[in-house]
């Protein structure tokens, strides 16, 4: 049975479905303070804990919702070497020219990894419990103040919906695409590196050419609709937001406080 791709809507009835696109945004950045901020076990733990609760509210299936998590370990593995090499640290346990392996390299590899898989998993959460056009109406109300000082909100609400709704097909045609080099003979999986990075260029090359192909019929189709400006736009009054939202934001700005008042420095 095919999977779905990271990312990608799920229609549903759970809490976090029913909560404001709006709220859910702002809450998602106060989730990404507070990962940022973890620096402890007692950290890392809430934080795990509070993304548990969060799946499990959502009511999503675990394999789609820690989509995020499969798939990058290769960049995630360059991501901790650099740390672990080039940070630097008192207690260096091993020399090699420039590079030098340390235990606080170690730990600061293990931090910057963690953090990006929580942020990722918190990020899919969002897209996967929001409609492309939810997300773009509350990006356009949240960053409403910037058009003081020229900047257009509703294309950039635009472009950044677009982008994330074009992230799980990009994803998935990325993978037929794959399946179709390997049938023709492209090793992938090869233990020797230079094949390995051979084989990543006849990949590279079609998804590019086909993100540039999805981009250029949009555009079309944006044109073959009438659409012009973005302020010219009809736009359903918006709704205030519901005590449950409230309810929502208050939890989490809690559990911000608790990270950077209490747990951020405990052992």
């Amino acid at each position: 049975m095919k999977t779905l791709p990271a990312g990608q809507y799920i229609p549903g009835h759970s809490f976090l479905h029913q909560l404001d696109a709006r709220t859910k945004i702002l809450c998602l950045f106060l989730l990404i303070a507070t990962v940022i901020g973890a620096l402890s076990l007692w950290s890392y733990a809430l934080v795990l804990a509070v993304i548990a609760l969060l799946i499990l509210v959502s009511r999503l299936p675990v394999r789609p919702a820690v989509a995020p998590v499969r798939g990058i370990y290769r960049f995630l593995l360059i991501v901790f070497l650099m740390n672990a090499l080039f940070f630097g640290g008192e207690e260096v346990l091993a020399s090699w020219g420039i590079f030098q392996l340390s235990r606080e390299g170690i730990r600061q590899g293990f931090r910057v990894v963690g953090n990006v898989l929580l942020i990722l998993i918190l990020g899919n959460l969002l897209t996967m419990t929001t409609l492309p056009t939810q997300v773009t109406t509350a990006l356009e109300s949240l960053i409403k103040p910037l058009k003081f000082i020229g900047v257009p909100t509703e294309d950039v609400a635009i472009i950044i919906s677009i982008a994330i709704q074009f992230i799980p097909t990009l994803v998935e045609e990325t993978e037929l695409i794959k399946m179709a080099q390997i049938a023709r003979g492209a090793r992938f999986e090869s233990k020797k590196l230079l094949e390995r990075a051979a084989s990543f260029i006849p990949l590279v090359v079609p998804v590019f050419i086909s993100a540039f192909r999805r981009a250029d019929e949009l555009a079309l189709a944006m044109e073959a609709r009438g659409y012009r400006n973005a302020k010219n736009r009809t736009r359903r009054k918006k709704e205030p937001l519901a005590p449950h939202d409230y309810c929502a934001l208050a939890v989490c700005a809690f559990i911000c406080l608790v990270q950077f008042l209490l747990l951020r420095n405990l052992v």
